[in-house]
């Protein structure tokens, strides 16, 4: 993207001493304090924070362009750190109550989450008791806040599915993140035992996706909060596997251009199928990046007008990161299979990039074979399927 992004700016003064720790990102299984660090002093955990509490509200392509730019960096630290910034976006959505909570002693606070509703609650006066063991919950080592899904029952005794906040005090981290993709991503199991959430730090996700939740229209001059919140929830994902990719082509040809074959030292980088294998991923990266602008702007254009998505467009946004994602996948495949046996020794980029880029296809967000069926059934006219989010 050609439009002036000064938070790119500044993040690509500090891209070189968070590349040197990817390393040891991976050792340590989770983003290394250093790189949040450098992060923070630069305002990126702010990227999707209200303006009321310090932050930028920046537009999701000035901030997906980042991610993509700190995937490239180290793959781990983009994960976990994009959704730190994304969960500012669905906080934001819920009660002015709950947003003076966590911003208004520390408008550095960030949240990470754990949304899949595998708790168990039990009701009580204005609000729930919540226990689980809630896992995935990417940089909560960072984390002051997490946002925890569950199921709750509304007045007419259905099950609905929502969201609670809860402070760090609250839950306990196990430190059970032995992964082989996006290993500094730090994606622990949070440890709840019986803690109390008010009814005010309770959004339904339905709510959140609709326009109905409490702090719906609490920012009216906003460019970003009139809109659902899963799109900015995602975002990062293709963002991260689109910064990855791109980072594979260089890394490709740093390590090509002088490699020589073991047993006839005939070179590599000026061989056919190398050039043919390049050129390709070359233009299968950027045809990704194009879909992908062009849908990160869609979604910015919307929340300028203060229009809110239909189903259509929701459907559209969801699955083209998801073939984005695919895209990415198999052109980093295509390049790492002709690395040779050297990129598959640990510590080697190239064998990192490729785990992390396998990653980012394996969210429930970026499946594409989920992703596949939700746009052939709109296309067809058919209603959504219930067991497909």
């Amino acid at each position: 993207m050609n439009k002036h992004n000064p938070l790119l700016e500044k993040l690509r003064s500090i891209l070189p001493a968070i590349a040197a720790n990817a390393q040891r990102a991976e050792e340590e299984r989770k983003v290394p304090d250093e790189n949040i660090r450098l992060l923070k002093s630069i305002g990126m955990h702010r990227a999707f924070q209200p303006k009321q509490y310090g932050g930028l509200e920046i537009s999701l392509p000035e901030f997906a362009d980042c991610v993509a730019a700190l995937a490239g960096a180290c793959g781990g630290t983009a994960w976990a750190f994009s959704l730190l910034c994304t969960h500012s976006h669905q906080l934001a959505m819920f009660s002015p109550q709950l947003q003076q909570e966590v911003w208004g002693e520390n408008p550095d606070a960030t949240a990470s989450s754990s949304i899949a509703p595998f708790s168990q609650i039990e009701e009580a006066d204005g609000g729930v008791y919540l226990s689980g063991e809630m896992g995935w919950s990417s940089g909560c080592d960072h984390a002051e806040w997490a946002i925890v899904g569950m199921r709750r029952k509304n007045s007419e005794g259905e099950l609905v599915y929502s969201f609670g906040v809860l402070p760090r005090s609250d839950y306990e981290i196990r430190d059970n993140w032995f992964s082989m993709g996006m290993k500094g991503s730090g994606s622990k199991t949070l440890v709840i035992r019986n803690a109390f959430i008010p009814n005010h730090r309770i959004e339904a996700a339905k709510d959140m996706m609709e326009g109905r939740s409490s702090g719906f229209e609490l920012y009216p001059d906003s460019a970003i909060f009139y809109t659902p919140y899963r799109p900015y929830f995602a975002s990062g994902f293709a963002a991260i596997s689109l910064g990855v990719a791109e980072r594979m082509l260089q890394a490709f040809k740093e390590k090509t251009q002088n490699r020589v074959r073991a047993y006839t030292s005939a070179s590599v980088g000026t061989a056919t199928p190398a050039l043919m294998r390049l050129a390709e991923s070359t233009h299968q990266v950027a045809a990704a990046r194009a879909f992908l602008e062009k849908t990160w702007q869609d979604h910015a254009e919307h929340g300028r007008r203060h229009q809110y998505p239909t189903r259509e467009t929701l459907t559209y946004w969801r699955t083209n990161q998801a073939y984005a994602v695919k895209m990415c996948i198999a052109a980093v495949d295509r390049l790492f299979g002709a690395s040779g046996a050297a990129s598959w020794m640990e510590g080697n980029e190239l064998q990192r990039l490729f785990r992390d880029s396998h990653m980012t296809g394996a969210h429930a967000y970026t499946d594409y074979d989920v992703c596949a069926q939700i746009l052939g059934r709109e296309l067809m006219g058919l209603e959504p399927d219930p067991t497909m989010v």
